[in-house]
């Protein structure tokens, strides 16, 4: 559940581009990507675009790139601002389109040969950023705006994008000498290619690791569980998500079915053949060490947090220091529950890693008589999504929308909405792609297929995909409690996007640091069970009954339930994160499940019940997107967001005049502000943990 960023340089090595070159591109009026698209706010005409149109497409918007960058340099004009920054964000308009289309499709239906493109073009991708922050003559330019902006007639967000730029240019290595400066492009070009190659091992990896079971192996599988599963022959297939556990695990009565199903996931990527990632694992931390060392920094965790709210792992760590001591506390509370349950089942077994989801859906039924499938029939997708998520957009927000059949998508399962502002006017455009398939990557995201900029003259267009299981037959899409929690969340994502009113592209939406960009969406999960959203849009898909009370209240009263295992999970990845991190060069690794075992052990986090949410070999935010030292983000922004909902109830609630402020002087602001700023000008204090302490019921 994240922002899923294509963060493209402006310029490119000559050398490396003329590499790429040699042969015809194929660069003509044919290409799908030749003129700008003439649909609506300039979405990209998914009729039209075909395989074959991205390399030619990419590489044009390199070279157009790499043109104007050499115009910006060789001007004999002094810099100023329209002829340096404006000049810059204008420079890669071709590339950005099409970059962003492609990234979208290569996460979220890809195929073979769009596989190929990537993994051929990902170090150009790297070298082509580096031929901006790392070009002498355009950090001059730059440095001397910094040095001047004060004294020039500009305003605050102009002040900020010369701030953002030179903070870049210094982080990715202008200073450096010009030998230095070849070592970081090759680890840079051979980074890039090693967590491209990453991602692609790991989605064959993910798709070959599913489990066929028989009909006797998934006893207590629900009949609505089972008809949404592919049968082949006498057994049916069980797909693996991206996590460690499987949810479909909480039903299935066969210990040893639990055991087969959880061990496919544990091993997925560790089996020793083609799609293993242990050694890219091991090489890719160990080159983002050797890059933060030529940057001046001890490790790649301490170069990545700069310009973040947290800004040191110092910080990360602290505030992890409280919160695991709390984790695993609960976590033991609740393994002892579990285990009390199997005993009076009269199930001698000892209550093992792959059994937990499976007794923690036994102690909820028993504890608030609450079964997942007995609340299911009220969560219909379409319900859920038009009645409670856009529903809390128009209650708070003042937002309306139409759907629109109009335009082309990638898929089939994809559905288009335009949203428009209280006043009538135009938001934008957003996507929704929410089914499972082979052709996508696991989990749940947001990004972009335009960036909003004034100065572009572009309204945003954003999209939202997520992995739940389609149903078979024209049936209706049952979700759990944790799938609405994931639309609110990826539509608070969207809704970052959607408000963006910047001038500039770099400066827009949701570009801004990893642990802010996670703070809005967590903040509208708040919404998924708020009495006013939540009673709007829970009817039984069939008769159209509201819930009954009792069922809310048992709900409300296992809100709670199980957070230590959630808490303690999640921690667990962020560890390994910030551990892989934290190495240097040349430490010896001989095994990935020792090295994590003993990081988890470090920072009192390991349970071995309760294994991180991720492991290292499938960890796909940290080795194959761009959350890198950064998973530590989600538990950051979930500070701001319980301190910001506690903000929005000591202060009347959910009203539209809330919904007004938090608008405008958070979730529209974008990067035009260093953000502990933009979080204390609104709440006007730092953001402590209190709330989210409080919230949580580890204090009063």
């Amino acid at each position: 559940m994240y922002v899923k960023k294509v963060i493209i340089g402006v310029a490119i090595g000559a050398s490396l581009f003329s590499m790429s070159c040699k042969n015809k591109t194929n660069w003509d009026e044919t290409n799908a990507f030749y003129l700008e698209s003439d649909l609506p706010y300039h979405t990209a005409d998914f009729s039209k675009i075909k395989n074959k149109d991205f390399k030619p497409a990419l590489l044009e918007g390199m070279r157009q790139q790499n043109e104007a960058i050499k115009k910006i340099v060789s001007t004999a004009e002094e810099p100023t601002f329209t002829n340096t920054m404006e000049a810059l964000e204008l420079s890669g308009l071709l590339l950005n389109r099409v970059s962003n289309v492609f990234h979208l499709l290569t996460s979220a239906h890809t195929n073979t040969e769009l596989i190929a493109i990537n993994n051929e073009l990902a170090p150009v991708f790297a070298a082509h950023e580096d031929g901006i922050y790392l070009n002498d003559a355009l950090f001059e330019r730059v440095k001397k705006l910094y040095q001047s902006k004060d004294n020039l007639a500009l305003d605050p967000e102009q002040v900020r994008l010369i701030e953002v730029y030179y903070e870049r240019f210094e982080q990715a290595g202008a200073n450096l000498s010009a030998d230095a400066k070849e070592q970081l492009k090759k680890l840079n070009q051979d980074i890039a290619g090693l967590t491209a190659s990453f991602s692609d091992k790991l989605l064959a990896a993910t798709k070959e690791g599913g489990v066929n079971l028989s009909l006797e192996e998934l006893a207590g599988l629900s009949q609505s569980a089972l008809s949404s599963l592919d049968k082949n022959g006498e057994t049916y297939r069980i797909t693996l998500s991206n996590t460690t556990q499987q949810p479909i695990s909480s039903q299935l009565d066969n210990a040893a079915t639990r055991e087969q199903l959880f061990q496919a996931s544990w091993q997925r990527a560790e089996k020793k053949d083609k799609n293993d990632t242990q050694e890219l694992v091991i090489e890719i931390a160990k080159k983002r060490a050797a890059k933060a060392k030529l940057l001046g920094f001890n490790t790649y965790a301490e170069w990545s947090l700069q310009g973040t709210m947290a800004q040191t792992p110092d910080r990360v760590f602290k505030m992890l220091e409280t919160l695991n001591t709390h984790a695993v506390e609960a976590a033991k509370i609740e393994l002892q529950e579990l285990q009390h349950l199997a005993n009076q089942r009269g199930e001698s077994t000892t209550v093992k890693a792959a059994d937990w989801s499976y007794y923690a859906e036994k102690v909820k039924e028993s504890k608030y008589t609450l079964n997942q499938e007995e609340i299911k029939p009220y969560f219909e997708l379409q319900k859920v999504l038009k009645d409670g998520v856009f529903f809390m957009a128009k209650y708070l927000y003042g937002l309306s929308y139409v759907e629109r059949k109009d335009l082309p998508v990638w898929h089939e399962d994809v559905n288009v909405y335009e949203f428009f502002n209280q006043d009538g006017s135009s938001l934008g455009l957003f996507y929704t792609d929410y089914y499972q398939r082979d052709s996508k990557q696991g989990g749940a995201w947001m990004s972009n297929i335009v960036d909003q900029s004034f100065l572009t003259k572009r309204q945003p267009v954003v999209y939202n995909v997520a992995n739940f299981a389609k149903p078979v037959d024209g049936k209706p899409t049952l979700l759990t409690l944790d799938e609405v929690t994931t639309l609110f969340h990826e539509f608070g994502h969207a809704l970052h996007g959607l408000f963006a009113e910047q001038n500039y592209p770099t400066l827009s939406g949701t570009n801004v640091a990893r642990d802010f960009v996670e703070f809005p969406s967590q903040f509208h999960e708040h919404f998924a069970f708020h009495p006013t959203v939540f009673n709007n849009y829970t009817r039984h898909y069939q008769t159209g009954y509201v819930m009954p009370k009792d069922l809310q209240e048992k709900i409300d009263a296992s809100v709670g339930f199980n957070k230590g295992f959630d808490l303690t999970e999640l921690l667990g990845a962020t560890i390994l994160d910030l551990a892989w991190h934290s190495i240097d060069e040349n430490t010896s690794i001989s095994s990935i499940e020792e090295f994590e075992i003993q990081a988890l052990k470090k920072y009192n986090i390991y349970l071995e019940q309760v294994p991180p949410r991720y492991r290292s070999t499938y960890f796909s935010h940290i080795f194959g997107g761009g959350y890198a030292a950064g998973y530590y983000s989600y538990k950051w922004s979930e500070m701001l967001d319980y301190d910001t909902y506690a903000w929005l109830e000591e202060n009347g609630g959910l009203t539209s005049e809330n919904g007004s402020t938090l608008r405008k002087m958070l979730f529209s602001r974008g990067n035009t502000l260093p953000l502990d700023k933009l979080y204390r000008d609104f709440r006007k204090k730092d953001p402590t943990i209190d709330a989210y302490l409080k919230y949580q019921g580890f204090t009063k």
